[in-house]
């Protein structure tokens, strides 16, 4: 990893809304970049909070890797405070327009690189929470940036709309655990984990189903 490339974790409140049921949550939102310039990774909860993380930087983009509310609740004031495009799967439209009618993303789609302080974020689409999950990964720091896809213990929620456990389950057998073992997971809630550190559940977690 390059001398000034950093990750930082912002951790933000709120509240997660779906199918008419509300929960309290914490989310991690990731910045990832240098003294220059940042990729937001999810755009949770409390826009003061995040710019204020920022500081002067640049910023890249705002990328939600999905779009439930709580990973997109400020994404468009941040968008045009920090003069940045949101960036989201458009498998994620309908989830997105619930939150945000009429605001504007740019799509990206598997294997767009994102370039940021001398290196790039690989997209990699991991469907199953929601149609349009995505994780991001950054070979150069052996860090994997995986929204609601994979947590430490086991797979994100499907039990909602929009959600489906054998769609999630394959994206985490088929793309993630092919990453290499020592690869940090930088989850959207919670604490990280590795890729060896989880992929050795995979039959226990098909077992207990969703």
């Amino acid at each position: 990893m390059s001398g000034n490339l950093r990750i930082e974790r912002v951790v933000t409140a709120g509240v997660f809304e779906l199918d008419g049921g509300s929960w309290d949550v914490d989310n991690n939102v990731w910045l990832v970049g240098d003294d220059d310039e940042v990729v937001i990774v999810d755009a949770a909860h409390d826009e003061k909070t995040i710019t204020g993380a920022v500081g002067g930087r640049a910023v890249v983009a705002v990328v939600c890797t999905h779009g439930h509310n709580d990973h997109v609740t400020v994404a468009p004031q941040l968008s045009e405070h920090l003069h940045a495009p949101v960036v989201l799967h458009p498998g994620d439209r309908e989830l997105w327009e619930m939150t945000h009618p009429g605001s504007r993303f740019r799509g990206t789609e598997d294997g767009e690189r994102i370039a940021v302080a001398g290196t790039e974020l690989e997209v990699i689409h991991t469907p199953g929470h929601s149609p349009g999950s995505i994780c991001l990964h950054l070979p150069e720091a052996k860090a994997l940036f995986s929204g609601d896809t994979l947590f430490s213990g086991g797979p994100g929620a499907t039990g909602r709309s929009f959600s489906d456990f054998p769609t999630i389950i394959s994206s985490i057998r088929e793309r993630l655990f092919a990453l290499p073992e020592d690869t940090k997971v930088h989850t959207g809630h919670g604490d990280h984990t590795t890729i060896g550190a989880e992929a050795p559940h995979l039959a226990e977690w098909i077992a207990r189903g969703h």
